[in-house]
């Protein structure tokens, strides 16, 4: 299929497609390009997406199957992707994890923290990795911010917002409009959506450490567009020394994903995927700033799959809680279903003190 081996490289990952919809999927074709990984087989029973793909890509179609089954069957590939709707990630589990395929899904992990930790099991019994795929953790912003951490003291408030205008007015692609504003399908709309980034991040900085407390606000601020789900969520998290608010919106008049982290001697500011900004206080409301021009991690920890691949073959052992671990984002899981109940609610969910 798609693949670019080098002279003197190791075999690339065999890797199956599970599903098209989620137009994330662009970035594992274009990535099959570097040659760390090659795409096996393509899982999707919608015809006319496929061939929109095959235009664009221009894969094999012997390779692609109606079913993840059938794909398995016939490629028993060593990894599987996930690019559907995010209710699909327990069924994709169920079948890779028996037969030894390691999963990576999209973020995020699962619609409820009763799938993940349904997956999880599965994960541990099998022996598979089970990763979860975001966009800011290949942000060379995002991993400078958290190293910068100690220059501003003990951390005691961090700020982070992610977004964009609205799926429908950003125009994703019908097929995954469909799911995407589906609570079913999707377990929610711009709490889950986005929501999930600011978890995901918090609990990397805060090492695992598990919340006192979540509480969250939802809007509908477009109810003609997102009819059946929030569009707009405001989560606030507790720790013992430390506090965080993620801004989770489907209503940004423009695109973000940045975070400021608060110490007790300064700040730094992940304003987008390169650019950064280190503030240290002087006085009252003074302070003296750095900027930051960051260029792309090195690989395999510029890309997705090429860090998949590594893990996989034993070339990285990542660490308990690092941002795609399975760890990480069952406690991401946890907190979004805290802030689900808080928002239906209308009050402040109490953690226990560790996972059940």
């Amino acid at each position: 299929m798609i693949s670019v081996p080098g002279i003197g490289q190791e075999a690339p990952l065999r890797i199956g497609i599970a599903g098209l919809t989620h137009t994330h999927v662009h970035q594992i074709f274009n990535s099959a390009k570097e040659g760390d990984i090659e795409i096996v087989g393509i899982a999707e029973a919608n015809t006319e997406l496929v061939q929109r793909y095959t235009q664009l890509y221009g894969f094999d179609m012997d390779r692609v199957y109606p079913t993840l089954k059938d794909l398995i069957a016939a490629q028993n590939p060593e990894a599987v992707a996930a690019f559907g709707p995010i209710n699909e990630h327990l069924g994709i589990v169920e079948t890779c994890a028996p037969a030894g395929i390691h999963v990576m899904v999209e973020k995020p992990l699962a619609v409820s923290a009763a799938h993940a930790d349904r997956m999880a099991g599965l994960a541990r019994k099998h022996g598979i990795f089970l990763l979860t795929n975001y966009e800011t953790t290949w942000y060379p912003s995002t991993h400078k911010a958290f190293a910068m951490v100690k220059a501003v003291g003990s951390v005691r408030k961090v700020v982070i917002r992610d977004g964009h205008r609205g799926p429908e007015q950003i125009g994703v692609d019908p097929e995954f409009l469909e799911w995407l504003i589906d609570p079913v399908r999707n377990g929610g709309g711009a709490l889950m959506d986005f929501g999930c980034y600011g978890a995901n991040l918090m609990t990397r900085l805060m090492d695992g450490e598990r919340p006192v407390a979540v509480t969250a606000v939802t809007q509908q601020l477009q109810p003609e567009s997102n009819p059946k789900v929030e569009d707009e969520a405001l989560i606030f998290l507790e720790y013992p020394t430390a506090n965080a608010v993620i801004h989770a919106s489907w209503n940004w008049p423009i695109g973000r994903k940045d975070m400021e982290i608060y110490g007790l001697q300064g700040a730094v500011y992940a304003d987008n995927r390169t650019q950064l900004r280190l503030r240290l206080a002087e006085g009252y409301d003074g302070f003296v700033e750095t900027e930051f021009q960051l260029e792309d991690r090195p690989a395999p920890y510029h890309d997705p799959f090429s860090y998949f691949k590594a893990v996989i073959r034993g070339k990285i052992a990542p660490d308990p809680y690092d941002l795609s671990s399975l760890e990480n984002n069952l406690l991401v899981m946890e907190i979004l279903e805290a802030a689900k109940q808080s928002a239906r609610d209308g009050k402040r969910i109490v953690l226990s003190k560790s996972a059940d």
